[in-house]
């Protein structure tokens, strides 16, 4: 179960339907959404190359290890609490920085919701919802600009491709694109991105529960909009039928769909893409049918079931799935659906030190990751788990 918390308050989403869009390819995989599949066990390390990162603690260096980007060189890691503080480590794990533009100047963020990195030009772009700046790899102000942009992914030296929240919050707009290309220099749009067949669908849901009423919004089911896939996007708006594959030469392609249309089931039953991998794709689904937890409205979660599933490309098979982290002799499952980073990097999970400590002390690590642990103390910084495409 999916559990979406509304006491810090749930943006709204208006997601986009396209139901009994058809075939364009014989060979197009149809995922049945309402079907019951067997069980699948898989081995992290036996598809993928996984890099463990030991985060360097020191009196300036003492942070909680929230992932926030990885590229080639660096590192860029922040806390849970909103104090504004990026601490930038060397791929290595050692400490080379701390940065905090914090404020309510025009050169300062309000908040750290994601941030880019373009090692090519030097530069990071801090997206504070509002809008994006811009600074040098040493935290020196460069230039901003507005944004109504989701999460950027570096398409080229000039170009970011993002999900636009405007197609997201116009709800009487059916022809907002939910994709766009924009300029790294100024965040003007160079290009919209249109998948075909938009239409605007419910919100939210209400939810009633004796004398409670709570209002769920769709916008929180963390799905990636966005995914690299070699040279080129995969692309999802969340309640179409049909998940497209954007190309170099800028055209659309559908890359995978589901059955039923979505417009046929009840209720509602929504198709992602956790990870793409060379042999397996990992995708989930999530109803839109909730219950919810707690007294009041304002304190009250709602649950949304969800289902992990993957299409395995060799076996020409869908299957449930658990896959487990081969660096312990215990079972730990590792979540498969976290957003991506890059073309190289698959996603990144931070493991705390005291488990860590606990496991080696146990006798349960192997291999590099044991060898992490021996030298670790319970109260330092967190270890982050790269997960990369194998070579």
């Amino acid at each position: 179960m999916k559990r979406i918390s509304l006491f810090f308050g749930i943006i709204l989403m208006n997601m986009s339907g396209c139901g009994g869009l058809k075939q364009s390819t014989d060979d197009l995989i149809t995922i049945d959404v309402t079907k019951s599949y067997p069980n699948k066990e898989l081995i992290l390390q036996d598809f993928m190359d996984v890099e463990y990162i030991a985060l360097e603690t020191n009196d300036e260096f003492i942070n909680q290890g929230i992932v926030i980007a990885v590229g080639k060189q660096i590192i860029v890691v922040k806390n849970i609490i909103r104090d504004g503080d990026m601490f930038v480590y060397d791929r290595n794990g050692k400490a080379l920085r701390k940065i905090n533009r914090m404020g309510q100047g025009g050169e300062e963020y309000v908040n750290i919701n994601s941030l880019t990195l373009d090692e090519d030009n030097e530069e990071m772009f801090v997206n504070d919802a509002k809008k994006i700046l811009v600074y040098d790899l040493y935290g020196k102000f460069k230039r901003s600009f507005p944004s109504s942009y989701g999460y950027l992914y570096n398409l080229d030296r000039e170009s970011f491709i993002c999900h636009n929240k405007s197609f997201d919050v116009n709800v009487n707009e059916t022809d907002k694109p939910p994709f766009l290309i924009i300029s790294k220099k100024d965040g003007s749009i160079t290009k919209e991105i249109q998948p075909v067949c938009q239409q605007k669908r419910p919100s939210s849901v209400s939810i009633q529960r004796n004398d409670m009423t709570v209002v769920a919004f769709t916008s929180n089911f963390p799905y990636n909009a966005i995914i690299p896939w070699h040279e080129s996007w995969i692309l999802t708006v969340y309640s179409n039928d049909t998940i497209y594959q954007y190309l170099s030469d800028h055209s659309l392609t559908p890359f995978l769909a589901r059955t039923p249309s979505i417009q046929s089931t009840n209720p509602e039953a929504f198709m992602s893409i956790g990870l793409l991998t060379e042999r397996y794709w990992f995708l989930q689904t999530e109803k839109i049918e909730a219950d919810i937890a707690g007294n009041t409205p304002a304190t009250a979660s709602v649950f949304f079931p969800t289902t992990h599933i993957l299409y395995d490309r060799q076996e020409k098979d869908i299957y449930k799935y658990t896959v487990y982290n081969g660096d312990f002799s215990t079972q730990k499952p590792v979540k498969m659906s976290r957003a991506p980073s890059n073309s190289t990097i698959a996603f990144y999970q931070k493991i705390e030190t005291h488990e860590l400590v606990e496991a080696y002390t146990k006798g349960e690590l192997k291999g590099k990751l044991k060898e992490i642990a021996a030298k670790l103390d319970a109260e330092d910084n967190p270890v982050i788990m790269l997960v990369k495409h194998k070579k």
